[in-house]
């Protein structure tokens, strides 16, 4: 992982949970952290690790994170064993 992604993991983990964290540093934290993505109609996206599945719809128009997004990216990034 870069700056930028421990960066976003911190950003993640902090509570109260931010409503201004960017989808795609979500999405690339994600990536980093090993999990493959799976596409799926219009803007839903899977990511997958080992047995661990978690889905989440791309947010738009806006490029912030919903904060329920953030709870369900923490939760899936603590049951694949990363944290901050």
């Amino acid at each position: 992982m870069n700056n930028k992604h421990r960066k976003a993991l911190a950003t993640v983990f902090t509570d109260p949970v931010s409503g201004t964290v960017e989808w795609t540093a979500i999405e690339k934290l994600l990536i980093a952290a090993d999990a493959e993505v799976v596409e799926g109609n219009g803007s839903r996206v899977r990511f997958v690790k080992d047995d661990e599945v978690e889905t989440f719809h791309r947010p738009h128009p806006a490029k912030e994170a919903k904060r329920y997004q953030v709870r369900a990216a923490r939760a899936f990034l603590e049951r694949i064993g990363v944290r901050p």
